[in-house]
């Protein structure tokens, strides 16, 4: 393992890092980078194992909650009520991803080109989402979220399997479509991506237990690291931004990021 590619890895880390919660695509941005860099994990691994370091970071920032939450599960139905739908949310998602895994990793994560137009298609969808016309919100706890909302949630996240969609972004445009405000809707997608991104960890590392080595272990490292310090940062800041900015910025990104992969790709065969 040398010098060089462990920079590179410590750089997609903190890419990770600072796209996973915002809904721009961290997969998309990590195989976009990956493939202009010259970066190829073993079995696609790394941009899938690295993304338990975002999950650390928010458990970091939520723990207080979330103690408080197991605390009261054996007397607080209001507390089962939230577990119970954050993991209805994450069922659909657990099953498409299952049952298309290699489809996935093997024809999705391999063709850049649908990366970048899921980008662009993506931040046009933001920003009509972000330019309807104001509704009065009917859900404004994303903990008191009722199952029927939480399932349709989950439904939308499985357009994240698509790299380049966004797992955050799919979650939080069903959220408001369906009538939760911004900051809600953004809160229970950090909800729904500890189990979601969890059980793609533990489900990739199986898949790919027997061919990681040595090598990818310490590049693996080094990327959950970085992945975690870039996290923390963006946990802390992003609901209080969507709350009052709205979603038009990441939109953009989006679009600019995709029409220059588009160009790239195009530039380079």
């Amino acid at each position: 393992m040398d010098w060089g590619t462990l920079a590179v890895s410590a750089a997609l880390g903190v890419l990770e890092g600072l796209t996973e919660f915002i809904p721009v695509s961290s997969t998309g941005h990590l195989l976009l980078a990956a493939h202009f860099l010259g970066f190829h994990s073993t079995g696609r691994a790394f941009e899938v194992l690295i993304q338990l370091g975002t999950i650390l970071a928010l458990l970091g920032v939520y723990a207080g909650r979330l103690w408080a939450v197991a605390r009261a599960l054996p007397t607080d139905p209001a507390a089962r009520r939230f577990v119970a739908a954050v993991l209805l949310a994450f069922l659909p998602a657990a099953i498409v991803g299952v049952l298309a895994h290699g489809f996935i990793k093997g024809i999705l994560f391999e063709t850049p080109m649908v990366i970048a137009t899921s980008l662009i298609l993506g931040g046009v969808v933001l920003l009509w989402v972000d330019r309807r016309p104001p509704a009065r919100p009917r859900y404004t706890q994303a903990m008191r979220f009722p199952p029927a909302l939480a399932l349709g949630i989950g439904i939308f996240q499985c357009l994240a399997m698509i790299p380049g969609v966004s797992r955050s972004g799919a979650t939080i445009v069903g959220a408001l479509l369906m009538g939760a405000d911004r900051r809600s809707a953004a809160e229970f997608s950090f909800f729904l991506s500890m189990p979601t991104m969890t059980g793609a960890f533990a489900y990739d590392l199986w898949k790919n237990r027997a061919l990681l080595e040595a090598p990818d272990a310490v590049s693996i490292a080094t990327g959950f690291v970085a992945a975690f310090l870039a996290g923390l940062l963006v946990v802390r800041m992003l609901l209080d931004f969507v709350a009052r900015h709205g979603f038009a910025l990441f939109a953009w990104w989006r679009i600019a990021v995709g029409v220059a992969a588009l160009a790239g790709l195009l530039l380079t065969g």
